[in-house]
């Protein structure tokens, strides 16, 4: 059973799903992302399927599996790797998205225990909501676009993409992806550009996993246009990715004050960092 509650006070939506307590933590025997295993009982390249333990009822939440090398990571597969996921991401997006009551597609990865990631294969997951998030419809309303001159913060560029440090992050390891010209969402994204978001994506990933010697747990979600017929015009494609590391190895907690004020303290020169990640190139 689901139920969706909304705060009264501050409008803070809740989903409450008690059948995701009965999920297993960890698979009991083998890997079910790996070709044989109980999601992946035939050979693939990518795969999607709906998701066991769906957090919303209605066929509203998929899993994505990016490779069947259970060792591999989303930036160890390359620019064609990464292609084919990107792919699969728009094709998931047009079809959720043609749905009347879908209003927005949300595509996400959690990697690492410390982010609540629960079997180590290599994927991510897609939410398609019959309405737009709060943090998104913020977004958009105040017309996000990219930093066009993030100077010490910027990382790297990739064709008309770039990568770049938030000037107020949240995180103590933020980075912000995007393309210079606006693009709205995957489904209008073309070849070349499908293809230096690979590049950028793979180039960004990469750095994260060198930067302490060692895989770096982190969250990923990409914001695009609501999947709505009018509206939004001035919506803009982006990918953040955060890690709850301050240094190798420790986690970052988030404190009660910042959680009751919604103000947050970084202990991590947004500069200092954008310089580290730049040094890895």
């Amino acid at each position: 059973m689901a139920e969706l509650r909304v705060d009264p006070f501050v409008g803070t939506r809740v989903h409450v799903v008690d059948s995701r307590q009965t999920r297993p933590n960890l698979p009991s025997t083998g890997c079910p992302f790996c070709v044989g295993g109980r999601e992946a009982p035939e050979p693939y390249d990518v795969s999607c399927f709906p998701n066991r333990w769906p957090a919303m009822e209605g066929n509203r939440c998929e899993v994505v599996l990016y490779t069947p090398d259970h060792d591999a990571t989303l930036w160890s597969l390359g620019v064609s790797g990464i292609r084919d996921v990107i792919d699969m991401w728009a094709e998931r997006t047009d079809a959720l998205g043609s749905r009347n009551d879908v209003e927005y597609v949300l595509i996400f990865e959690n990697r690492g225990a410390e982010v609540g990631a629960t079997i180590a294969h290599p994927h991510g997951q897609i939410y398609a909501y019959d309405h737009v998030p709060s943090r998104q419809s913020r977004r958009l309303n105040a017309s996000w676009a990219l930093d066009p001159d993030p100077g010490d913060r910027l990382i790297a560029e990739r064709g008309s993409w770039m990568a770049w440090v938030p000037y107020a992050p949240t995180y103590p390891h933020s980075v912000e992806v995007a393309p210079r010209q606006r693009i709205a969402d995957l489904p209008s994204m073309g070849d070349e550009d499908r293809d230096m978001f690979a590049a950028i994506l793979a180039d960004v990933l990469e750095r994260l996993d060198r930067l302490y010697g060692q895989p770096i747990p982190y969250m990923m979600w990409l914001n695009q246009r609501p999947t709505v017929e009018a509206g939004y015009e001035n919506a803009w494609f982006n990918v953040e990715i955060v890690s709850p590391w301050r240094s190798a190895g420790v986690q970052r907690f988030i404190a009660a004050a910042e959680v009751a004020s919604e103000e947050y303290f970084n202990p991590i020169v947004p500069e200092d960092f954008a310089a580290c990640l730049r040094e890895l190139g």
